[in-house]
């Protein structure tokens, strides 16, 4: 067993707190100029945050997609690019972690994250199928012991930053869209031609361009389960839960930013009640049921990872995708309560109230992936499923 060795002092909340402070002091500068947060990025490395959830046995920390929820929203109330930037890659990261025990080269792939605090990217869009995960149209072509792979990603995560990055494709040429397998190409096996920018609204300095994706690697790099597996055992609970995890991050700093206003407000008329009071115990409530959502879906997904049926079951994915739906459309809620309670000061930039980064990063949670598509494929689900009623269940 390779024990955890040099590691930084402290808990890991501790860890993702000395991150938050590096990102929350390079936060508007990230947004302003559309970059990545490297600062922010080498910070986790540094504090060798980017291996926690492999194993010990491989030499990592063996942390949990509640633990590390919790570490996205840490950082996420100073940086949502930040964070965003460190769910993705623990997302990626969860694929490996579940599904590459099997075989030497991914065992060993674990123990070199953890030694070099590899970044993970991922290119699951293509051009022509846009953010449908699920479908892909270029296959891996492998030739004894080498595959290949070219594919017109319109968006790979910062992937001009990324060690390495994961990629899906069809299993072969004749495959079928759904057939899908995902490889890992390192940094050194592969070249990116830029095909689209990332001039967003928020989540600026997640820098996920679009790029012509060239590999070439030894065939062992692919994962030796199909895709459709991965997605659904790994995939589809990480995403959502650490998603919501900086969504949440953003919403808390949302909102303590109208607690302090309210608070301002109070000591300026002491023995009368601030205008914005009520509404600030109405975001309160919004708060706790957005962080109660997130805890369910912890909860649930600890208890079905004991039970692979349970797992890929259809009623897992509907209460998987339910989070998503809820988490995405509270912050938003959230944040425009926050910025009634704190008014012009929270619309203007460069105040200690202001909230249009907090509401141009919220959009995204929507979008990414969209909130129409997680509809219409649970509608589809629940023409054969029966929702369970019960409180507790």
């Amino acid at each position: 067993m390779n024990a955890p060795v040099n590691l930084p002092v402290g808990s890991l909340t501790d860890r993702a707190a000395r991150v938050a402070t590096v990102a929350r002091a390079f936060a508007d500068d990230v947004d302003r100029m559309g970059r990545f947060p490297r600062e922010a990025v080498d910070a986790m490395k540094a504090e060798r945050l980017l291996s926690i959830q492999i194993p010990a046995e491989f030499g990592g920390e063996g942390t949990r997609t509640g633990e590390l929820a919790e570490l996205c929203s840490i950082i996420g109330q100073a940086c949502a690019s930040s964070a965003m930037v460190f769910a993705m890659h623990h997302i990626k990261l969860s694929s490996l972690v579940e599904h590459g025990a099997e075989t030497e080269w991914h065992r060993g792939f674990m123990r070199r994250v953890v030694s070099e605090q590899l970044l993970f990217g991922s290119a699951t869009t293509e051009a022509g199928i846009g953010g449908n995960l699920r479908n892909s149209i270029c296959a891996i072509e492998v030739d004894g012991d080498t595959c290949r792979l070219t594919k017109d990603a319109t968006v790979i995560s910062y992937g001009q930053h990324a060690d390495a990055i994961l990629i899906t494709s069809r299993a072969h040429k004749d495959a079928a869209p759904t057939d899908q397998v995902m490889t890992a190409f390192t940094r050194d096996q592969y070249s990116l031609v830029k095909t689209q920018d990332w001039d967003t609204l928020g989540m600026r300095g997640t820098c996920s361009e679009g790029f012509l994706f060239t590999g070439e690697a030894p065939a062992a790099q692919i994962f030796p389960k199909p895709f459709a597996e991965i997605a659904a055992q790994s995939m589809l609970a990480n995403s959502h839960i650490l998603w919501s995890g900086v969504w949440y991050g953003i919403a808390v700093d949302a909102v303590a930013r109208a607690q302090s206003f309210v608070r301002a407000a109070a000591r300026k008329t002491p023995g009368q009640v601030p205008p914005g009071a009520i509404r600030l115990a109405e975001v309160s409530n919004l708060l706790q049921m957005m962080k109660s959502n997130v805890v369910a879906a912890v909860k649930a997904y600890e208890e079905a990872r004991e039970n692979e049926e349970k797992l890929s079951s259809v009623a897992f994915a509907v209460a998987m995708n339910n989070v998503k739906i809820a988490s995405s459309e509270t912050i938003l809620t959230i944040i425009n309560h926050a910025m009634l309670i704190c008014g012009i000061m929270g619309y203007k930039n460069g105040t200690p109230f202001s909230l249009g980064r907090h509401l141009r990063d919220a959009h995204s949670a929507q979008l990414m992936i969209s909130n129409d598509r997680i509809l219409g494929n649970t509608s589809t689900m629940l023409l054969i499923h029966k929702q369970d009623t019960s409180l507790l269940g």
